[in-house]
């Protein structure tokens, strides 16, 4: 039988227990309060070349998972190609991050077949993926503010135009064309 003393300390643990979960419960449905800091990590290029991601502070960069095997990964490349295009020239990057199952010789033919014209990284042993909290659907995006907090998320095919819109907000105006 027990005593007073163990039912006022189950009943305290199963409170303490209650609160736990409601705190979890909270955390997972409420937005964060604000951007994040994106990840301190470095991308291995296609070319070997190594690009950390806090060398390109001061300008919004895309970073984007993608396979060789995924459909609406290949759906919106174009608009990728076009929007990079697009917008390199204000300072704008972009960086696609092959998913570690992707063998790297078929990220290479791929990137060739495709012509696509911004760096391409493999993620041989998932670091980068870990990184962004392990990407578990492609393909998914990051954009990157200037000041390196994670301005905007989103798993499946990227909304050109708010993803646009965003990044547009942290590079200066076009130049203006001479008249002619």
């Amino acid at each position: 039988m027990a005593g007073p003393t163990t039912r006022k300390r189950a009943s305290l643990f199963a409170v303490l227990v209650l609160i736990a979960v409601a705190a979890a419960t909270l955390a997972l449905l409420l937005p964060n309060s604000g951007p994040r800091p994106a990840p301190e990590t470095e991308f291995l290029l296609l070319d070997g070349k190594k690009l950390a991601l806090a060398g390109l502070r001061g300008r919004p960069v895309l970073v984007s998972f993608w396979a060789t095997t995924c459909r609406p990964c290949l759906e919106e490349l174009p608009d990728l190609i076009r929007f990079y295009s697009a917008l390199r020239p204000r300072g704008f990057e972009l960086i696609a991050v092959a998913m570690p199952y992707d063998p790297p010789h078929l990220v290479q033919s791929f990137r060739a077949r495709h012509n696509i014209p911004y760096p391409v990284a493999l993620d041989i042993e998932g670091r980068v993926t870990r990184a962004f909290d392990g990407v578990p659907y492609i393909p998914a995006a990051f954009l990157i503010a200037p000041d390196g907090r994670i301005a905007y998320r989103q798993t499946g095919k990227l909304d050109i135009e708010k993803a646009r819109r965003i990044i547009e907000s942290h590079l200066p105006s076009p130049a203006t064309q001479p008249s002619r």
